[in-house]
């Protein structure tokens, strides 16, 4: 088949573009190294298009008051292919997203595969294309030959930091006459979901000093020599990491125990159970509820340190591990200062990025930065003008910040959030993020009934 977009990169955000292209109409090859025999990370575990590294949550859906929510409900709209095949292998989370990785990722695979104008190529690119449309959607995990031909391409250096892999543990290894199930607040994804989405191990102050005095103490990783100066991205810090920042940093983030009625912990003054002083909670990774990651647990500790400290905590004295937390190197370009408002390289117009490589974070900012780059290409190969998102929607929040409202002096990866949209005025602060979805939902509406009036 010829091909009329070269995307280069299988994972969501190329994934995302093949489909936005190939729904219009477009011919594509989509490259991916995995499964081609040349090229594999340390972090992906299958050959599986749009595999999920690192957690199973596209976090919350609240497309009410949340920002990545209403990224969430603009891509819907726009016929997100990694928001369908979400719904289709959707597990149980509370108010958040969270999707069984291996059915997601085969319906992905599933749907791109089929699909008449998209042909998967397992091969890897080890320099970019000199000529051609192309996306380059490599993710943090670009292969090394392709890394070093985009930084002569560029002429600036990679920037760098790591990201952390959660351990996942048998949910029939872990003991329920110490654990239950409860969201906090009793907040749950749905009706049938009668207890609640997270198992909670809970800890006494005693029992919470002595772990964090573990993670302290627990034999890491070694950092190679280019390693070593590489900085952590905040959204997905090391569980040891934070162990460092103070004795109570980790009580009030993934181990805060406020919202959690503990009914192994019942008195008269507290009938429903008290909130224990801390608390370790796995979150449903797969559809059927037998793997369990740890929340917000990322490490770069030693395997063997992982089981005996993680065997400390109460309720996982005999856990198993279908897998050990780990960490990899995430790469990123300079997008303020490298890219234009249409995701081309200023060098190099004919090569757009998208995804993680870009400098955005997280699984759906990745998968709707694929998707504009999508629409982008097949905007210009009609030969029409673009026209982007507003900036008050998520889309188009988020764009602003990769192509140039972001310091690039500074620049690092960054989640959709409310602090990228143009200030309120006038606006209670209680009000806020309510304020914020709904103007973005209406001016976004307004551009994609403008978006739609256009023929694919």
């Amino acid at each position: 088949m010829t091909h009329q977009v070269h995307i280069i990169g299988g994972g969501l955000a190329g994934s995302e573009a093949a489909w936005q292209l190939a729904q219009r109409g477009v011919k594509v090859r989509l490259s991916e190294m995995r499964g081609s025999g040349q090229g594999h990370t340390d972090a992906h575990q299958t050959d599986g298009l749009a595999e999920l590294v690192c957690s199973n949550s596209f976090r919350s859906d609240d497309d009410t008051k949340n920002a990545v929510g209403l990224l969430h409900h603009e891509m819907r709209r726009l016929d997100s292919l990694v928001m369908a095949a979400g719904e289709k292998a959707r597990v149980p989370a509370g108010s958040a997203m969270a999707v069984d990785r291996d059915v997601f990722s085969a319906e992905v695979e599933k749907a791109l595969s089929e699909h008449p104008n998209i042909e998967v190529v397992r091969e890897l690119v080890e320099e970019l294309p000199g000529e051609g449309m192309t996306i380059v959607a490599t993710g943090p995990l670009t292969a090394a030959s392709l890394a070093q031909s985009i930084v002569k391409a560029t002429g600036e250096d990679r920037l760098a930091f790591f990201d952390a892999i959660a351990p996942i543990v048998y949910r029939d290894s872990i003991d329920m006459d110490v654990c239950w199930i409860q969201s906090r607040w009793n907040k749950r994804t749905d009706a049938s979901n009668e207890d609640g989405d997270y198992i909670n191990c809970p800890m006494t102050k005693e029992q919470y000093l002595a772990f964090h005095q573990g993670l302290l103490d627990a034999e890491k990783g070694e950092f190679k020599d280019w390693e070593a100066d590489t900085p952590y991205f905040d959204g997905c810090m090391p569980i040891e990491v934070m162990a460092e920042r103070g004795v109570e940093t980790l009580r009030y983030g993934p181990m805060k125990g406020v919202g959690l009625d503990n009914p192994h912990d019942r008195t008269e003054e507290h009938p429903q159970g008290r909130w224990p002083y801390a608390v370790v909670q796995l979150r449903q990774d797969n559809k059927l509820g037998t793997l369990w990651n740890m929340v917000g647990f990322q490490t770069k500790m030693k395997y063997g340190a992982q089981v005996e400290l993680f065997r400390t905590i109460p309720g996982l004295e005999n856990a198993e591990f279908a897998r050990l937390g780990g960490m990899h190197r995430n790469t990123f370009i300079n997008s303020p200062m490298l890219l234009d408002r249409q995701l081309r390289l200023k060098s190099a117009p004919h090569i757009r990025f998208a995804g993680q490589i870009s400098g955005c974070e997280g699984y759906v900012e990745s998968s709707a930065v694929g998707l504009l780059a999508g629409l982008m290409a097949a905007c210009e190969l009609r030969g029409e003008s673009w026209t982007g998102p507003p900036a008050t929607s998520a889309m188009g929040a988020l764009l602003s910040h990769i192509t140039g409202d972001a310091e690039a002096s500074s620049y690092q990866p960054m989640n959709v959030n409310f602090g990228l949209f143009p200030t309120l005025e006038k606006v209670p602060k209680k009000q806020r993020k309510e304020a914020y979805t709904e103007r973005g939902k209406a001016d976004f509406g307004e551009w994609l009934a403008g978006l739609e009036s256009v023929p694919a």
